[in-house]
Protein backbone atom coordinates (compact mmCIF):
# COMPACT_ATOMS: atom_id res chain seq x y z
CA UNK A 1 0.00 0.00 0.00
CA UNK A 2 1.55 3.35 -1.34
CA UNK A 3 2.30 5.93 2.39
CA UNK A 4 2.58 9.50 2.11
CA UNK A 5 6.50 9.96 2.73
CA UNK A 6 5.52 11.16 6.51
CA UNK A 7 8.30 11.34 9.56
CA UNK A 8 7.79 12.07 12.90
CA UNK A 9 10.12 11.68 15.91
CA UNK A 10 7.23 9.91 18.31
CA UNK A 11 4.54 8.42 15.88
CA UNK A 12 4.85 6.59 13.11
CA UNK A 13 1.30 5.19 11.02
CA UNK A 14 0.18 2.26 8.77
CA UNK A 15 -2.28 0.97 6.60
CA UNK A 16 -5.14 -1.27 8.25
CA UNK A 17 -4.43 -4.69 6.74
CA UNK A 18 -0.38 -4.22 6.43
CA UNK A 19 0.08 -7.12 8.99
CA UNK A 20 -2.20 -9.56 10.19
CA UNK A 21 -1.18 -8.32 13.38
CA UNK A 22 -3.47 -5.24 12.99
CA UNK A 23 -6.29 -7.14 12.66
CA UNK A 24 -6.00 -8.67 16.00
CA UNK A 25 -4.29 -5.45 17.94
CA UNK A 26 -7.24 -3.11 17.02
CA UNK A 27 -9.49 -5.65 19.32
CA UNK A 28 -8.43 -3.58 22.31
CA UNK A 29 -8.83 0.19 20.78
CA UNK A 30 -11.07 1.47 22.91
CA UNK A 31 -13.31 4.96 22.75
CA UNK A 32 -13.77 6.03 26.18
CA UNK A 33 -16.44 8.75 24.92
CA UNK A 34 -20.23 7.28 24.70
CA UNK A 35 -20.98 9.59 21.39
CA UNK A 36 -18.08 8.08 20.08
CA UNK A 37 -18.80 4.12 20.31
CA UNK A 38 -18.89 4.31 16.55
CA UNK A 39 -15.95 5.35 15.40
CA UNK A 40 -14.82 1.95 17.96
CA UNK A 41 -17.33 -0.78 16.69
CA UNK A 42 -16.21 0.81 13.05
CA UNK A 43 -12.45 0.02 13.35
CA UNK A 44 -13.25 -3.25 15.00
CA UNK A 45 -16.50 -4.73 12.60
CA UNK A 46 -16.30 -2.45 9.52
CA UNK A 47 -13.03 -1.00 8.50
CA UNK A 48 -11.43 -4.29 7.24
CA UNK A 49 -14.69 -5.21 5.11
CA UNK A 50 -14.23 -1.16 3.66
CA UNK A 51 -10.78 -2.04 2.62
CA UNK A 52 -11.44 -4.64 0.48
CA UNK A 53 -14.25 -3.40 -1.00
CA UNK A 54 -13.04 0.15 -1.73
CA UNK A 55 -15.19 2.27 0.67
CA UNK A 56 -12.32 3.33 3.00
CA UNK A 57 -8.44 3.31 3.64
CA UNK A 58 -8.18 3.43 7.36
CA UNK A 59 -4.72 3.91 8.38
CA UNK A 60 -3.46 3.23 11.94
CA UNK A 61 -0.95 5.38 13.94
CA UNK A 62 1.52 4.36 16.79
CA UNK A 63 3.86 5.11 19.08
CA UNK A 64 7.57 4.41 17.08
CA UNK A 65 8.84 3.08 20.98
CA UNK A 66 5.64 1.27 22.44
CA UNK A 67 4.46 0.28 18.97
CA UNK A 68 0.72 1.02 20.61
CA UNK A 69 -1.93 2.11 18.48
CA UNK A 70 -2.40 5.99 19.55
CA UNK A 71 -5.39 6.40 17.06
CA UNK A 72 -6.78 5.82 13.90
CA UNK A 73 -8.10 7.92 10.55
CA UNK A 74 -10.16 6.45 7.65
CA UNK A 75 -9.93 8.59 4.18
CA UNK A 76 -12.20 8.11 1.45
CA UNK A 77 -13.05 10.29 -2.01
CA UNK A 78 -15.68 12.31 -2.03
CA UNK A 79 -17.19 15.49 -3.53
CA UNK A 80 -19.60 18.47 -2.39
CA UNK A 81 -21.32 21.69 -3.97
CA UNK A 82 -20.32 25.33 -2.87
CA UNK A 83 -22.60 27.97 -4.46
CA UNK A 84 -20.29 31.46 -6.21
CA UNK A 85 -20.12 33.94 -3.62
CA UNK A 86 -22.16 36.29 -5.29
CA UNK A 87 -24.05 33.58 -7.41
CA UNK A 88 -28.12 33.38 -7.61
CA UNK A 89 -30.20 30.42 -5.82
CA UNK A 90 -30.10 28.90 -9.38
CA UNK A 91 -27.79 25.76 -10.08
CA UNK A 92 -25.60 27.77 -12.47
CA UNK A 93 -24.14 29.33 -9.40
CA UNK A 94 -23.22 25.66 -7.51
CA UNK A 95 -20.24 24.14 -8.43
CA UNK A 96 -18.49 20.58 -7.43
CA UNK A 97 -15.21 20.89 -5.06
CA UNK A 98 -12.94 17.10 -5.36
CA UNK A 99 -12.85 16.34 -1.73
CA UNK A 100 -11.62 13.45 0.73
CA UNK A 101 -14.11 12.70 3.15
CA UNK A 102 -12.25 12.07 6.76
CA UNK A 103 -14.82 9.65 7.43
CA UNK A 104 -13.76 8.13 10.96
CA UNK A 105 -11.06 9.37 12.97
CA UNK A 106 -10.55 8.47 16.77
CA UNK A 107 -7.88 8.62 19.94
CA UNK A 108 -7.16 5.38 21.48
CA UNK A 109 -8.37 6.12 24.99
CA UNK A 110 -6.41 3.37 26.30
CA UNK A 111 -3.36 5.00 25.15
CA UNK A 112 -4.27 8.44 26.42
CA UNK A 113 -4.84 6.79 29.94
CA UNK A 114 -1.39 5.35 29.50
CA UNK A 115 0.83 8.55 28.04
CA UNK A 116 -0.97 11.75 29.64
CA UNK A 117 2.34 13.58 28.98
CA UNK A 118 1.30 13.59 25.55
CA UNK A 119 -1.33 16.64 24.67
CA UNK A 120 -3.57 17.18 22.11
CA UNK A 121 -2.91 14.12 20.27
CA UNK A 122 -5.93 14.21 18.30
CA UNK A 123 -4.72 17.49 16.61
CA UNK A 124 -1.02 16.06 16.40
CA UNK A 125 -2.36 13.18 14.27
CA UNK A 126 -4.64 15.77 12.26
CA UNK A 127 -1.71 17.72 11.50
CA UNK A 128 0.89 15.99 11.03
CA UNK A 129 -0.82 12.33 9.43
CA UNK A 130 -4.01 13.49 7.59
CA UNK A 131 -3.12 15.89 6.13
CA UNK A 132 0.06 15.28 4.60
CA UNK A 133 -1.55 12.46 3.29
CA UNK A 134 -4.53 14.14 1.87
CA UNK A 135 -1.75 16.53 0.29
CA UNK A 136 -0.11 13.74 -0.87
CA UNK A 137 -3.43 12.26 -2.61
CA UNK A 138 -3.56 15.99 -3.91
CA UNK A 139 -0.17 15.48 -5.72
CA UNK A 140 -1.41 12.27 -7.60
CA UNK A 141 -5.23 13.82 -8.56
CA UNK A 142 -7.80 15.78 -8.09
CA UNK A 143 -8.14 17.29 -4.47
CA UNK A 144 -9.35 20.65 -3.55
CA UNK A 145 -10.45 20.28 0.11
CA UNK A 146 -11.00 17.80 3.04
CA UNK A 147 -14.81 17.69 4.12
CA UNK A 148 -16.48 15.65 7.77
CA UNK A 149 -19.46 14.75 9.12
CA UNK A 150 -18.92 16.03 12.44
CA UNK A 151 -21.36 14.41 15.26
CA UNK A 152 -23.68 17.63 16.38
CA UNK A 153 -21.84 18.19 19.71
CA UNK A 154 -20.74 21.77 20.25
CA UNK A 155 -17.99 21.06 21.57
CA UNK A 156 -16.99 18.98 18.83
CA UNK A 157 -17.71 21.63 16.17
CA UNK A 158 -15.34 24.00 18.03
CA UNK A 159 -12.97 21.18 17.83
CA UNK A 160 -12.93 20.87 14.15
CA UNK A 161 -13.17 24.33 13.52
CA UNK A 162 -9.80 25.13 15.50
CA UNK A 163 -8.55 22.03 12.77
CA UNK A 164 -9.62 25.34 10.08
CA UNK A 165 -12.52 23.27 9.37
CA UNK A 166 -15.93 25.63 8.42
CA UNK A 167 -19.59 25.16 8.03
CA UNK A 168 -21.82 26.06 5.25
CA UNK A 169 -24.16 28.62 4.90
CA UNK A 170 -27.45 27.00 6.86
CA UNK A 171 -29.22 26.51 2.68
CA UNK A 172 -26.17 25.06 1.60
CA UNK A 173 -25.84 23.20 4.70
CA UNK A 174 -29.11 21.82 3.84
CA UNK A 175 -28.25 20.79 0.12
CA UNK A 176 -25.10 18.66 1.08
CA UNK A 177 -27.29 17.15 3.69
CA UNK A 178 -30.52 16.62 1.10
CA UNK A 179 -28.10 15.14 -1.94
CA UNK A 180 -25.12 14.55 -0.35
CA UNK A 181 -24.82 12.76 3.54
CA UNK A 182 -24.76 9.38 3.84
CA UNK A 183 -27.16 7.80 6.35
CA UNK A 184 -25.16 6.67 8.89
CA UNK A 185 -24.44 9.85 9.50
CA UNK A 186 -28.34 11.42 10.11
CA UNK A 187 -27.82 14.02 12.20
CA UNK A 188 -24.18 14.89 11.37
CA UNK A 189 -22.45 18.34 10.67
CA UNK A 190 -20.72 19.12 7.56
CA UNK A 191 -17.41 20.87 7.30
CA UNK A 192 -15.32 21.16 5.35
CA UNK A 193 -11.25 23.22 5.08
CA UNK A 194 -10.36 23.84 1.54
CA UNK A 195 -6.58 22.79 0.90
Amino acid sequence: MLLAPIFHKKFKYEHLIATPQNLEEIKSFFVEKETGKGLERYLKLMAEPEEYNGGNRTYLVRDKETNEIAAYFSLRNGSFTLKEPNGGDDDASKYTVPSVELSNFAVNSVYRARHPEISRLGELVFRRFIIPTVKYGAELFGIQAIHIYALPEDELLEHYGSFGFSRLPPEMEAYIHAHLKPDYDTNCIFMYQLL
